[in-house]
């Protein structure tokens, strides 16, 4: 099969890499953050998660142009995304007509409606690297749709075919590559977002005692034993091997009260793979680095980026007392 050159940069925002989901549906009413774990907010309006959804951005290439594009493919699918008469050309036109499409109205509106806004809700982009919250109306945005880069010339084409979602921005060249690093999207009524308590993790080594401390009688081997400190919480990795690299993850965050308030356990699966835990030589930006801090109003701190999933997409997990995730939806196909 004829891959479109597409397929490279699609698989670029937020370090996740585009592989087709097994399911594809709404992301489920969360459980309530609990108070006692972990220091929350109780000074702003907690953001509600019924039909909450974030989104990755996307690099998608056009010809000579670059588009950066939010697919809702992940919520919004079936056999009504796409106009019928759109797809009944699909063998009197050239293959490079059926890449691109702009919705029409009446296709515009079942998206909006199947993802539950409308066009007097807004756009919010948020940065959380440079502490840059963008907010565009949906209005002013593009519905469009672009063909999979898996499929090729030649291949039956039908609704599923496509990614649907929303044009930000379009430009010639690749500088438009790096400005949606480490940016994730909302759509609503008002901004989701926390600004400016997000921190990049800059893990240190921790002693053997530590290691001992938290992480005795895995049967795996011991890696590296790594710490940091946030705000008033100090977070402890281990790193479990096999005879191939880290199996297993191990996170514990611990309070000034030398209380264990979280833990969680991180695997691979499915071809996922570890995100290196220091910054690799020679690179002026840790694309891989883990991230933590408090990202939504009302919420508890999150942590985020210990693997890159190979299926399926990377989830945001909270400090609570349930562990909660929050999978951000990309459009993964493979």
């Amino acid at each position: 099969m004829k891959i479109n050159t597409a397929l490279v940069l699609l698989c670029s925002q937020l370090m996740i890499i585009s592989c087709k989901k097994d399911e594809k549906k709404p992301i489920q009413d969360q459980p309530a953050i609990v108070n006692d774990s972990v220091k929350t907010a109780t000074t702003e309006e907690e953001i509600d998660f019924k039909n909450f959804n974030i989104f990755n951005v996307s690099t998608m290439q056009r010809k000579d142009l670059m588009d950066t594009f939010i697919s809702v493919s992940d919520i919004y699918n079936g056999k009504n995304t796409i106009p019928t008469d759109f797809l009944k050309k699909q063998k009197e036109v050239p293959f490079e007509k059926m890449t691109y499409i702009e919705l029409d109205p009446t296709y515009r509106k079942k998206m909006l409606d199947g993802i539950h806004i409308t066009e007097n809700d807004s756009l919010y982009l948020y940065n959380y690297e440079k502490n840059k919250l963008q907010k565009i109306p949906v209005s002013k945005l593009k519905a469009v749709a672009y063909l999979s880069p898996y499929m090729g010339e030649g291949d039956e084409i039908d609704p599923e075919s496509y990614m649907i979602g929303f044009q930000i921005d379009t430009q010639k060249g690749n500088d438009i590559f790096d400005q949606y690093t480490n940016v994730i999207a909302y759509f609503g009524s008002k901004s989701p977002f926390v600004e400016n308590e997000m921190k990049m993790i800059k893990w240190e080594k921790a002693g053997a005692d530590i290691q001992k401390k938290y992480f005795s009688g895995s049967t795996l081997k011991y890696g590296g034993t790594y710490q940091y400190t946030y705000e008033k919480l100090t977070y402890y990795v281990q790193d479990l091997l096999e005879e191939y690299g880290p199996q297993e993850r191990k996170l514990v965050v611990i309070n000034d009260h030398q209380e264990k308030v979280f833990e969680k356990t991180f695997t691979i699966e499915d071809g996922a793979e570890f995100n290196p835990l220091e910054k690799m030589p020679n690179e002026e930006t840790n694309y891989y680095a883990q991230w933590t801090g408090r990202l939504f109003k009302g919420k508890a701190p999150v942590v985020f980026n210990f693997t890159s999933p190979s299926f399926g997409c990377r989830a945001i997990t909270f400090l609570d007392k349930e562990r909660t995730e929050l999978s951000i939806n990309c459009d993964n196909r493979h």
